[in-house]
């Protein structure tokens, strides 16, 4: 990530219109904002979301409520709650996808 160039910019998630894109199963509604080469999220999961594609990009990402199962390619899961974060580095070969069994609020940065 590269912060150079940002402009102080205050973050309104009220004002941010949530779009929604379609998991496996379930929904994940984000709300966004672009600041130069780095995207802020929030991502609300649904109940029982489960992803539609494997992930490549790297993400700084905060549970805030609920629970997220990250899944990593190679078999690996976490479970984070609210309060847990987790840092995923970018690469093919370090793909990952996400779950949520009752859904989440979860801050994402990339």
């Amino acid at each position: 990530m590269n912060f150079q160039g940002i402009q102080l910019t205050l973050l309104d998630w009220t004002g941010a219109v949530p779009e929604t894109h379609p998991g496996e199963t379930g929904t994940a509604d984000w709300r966004t904002f672009e600041l130069g080469e780095i995207r802020v999220r929030i991502v609300e999961y649904s109940e029982n979301y489960f992803a539609d594609h494997w992930c490549s990009r790297g993400h700084v990402l905060q549970v805030l409520e609920g629970d997220l199962t990250i899944r990593l390619r190679d078999s690996r899961e976490y479970r984070l709650g609210a309060g847990n974060g987790i840092c995923l580095p970018e690469g093919a070969e370090r793909a990952h996808l996400a779950s949520s069994e009752g859904g989440a609020r979860v801050l994402i940065i990339d």
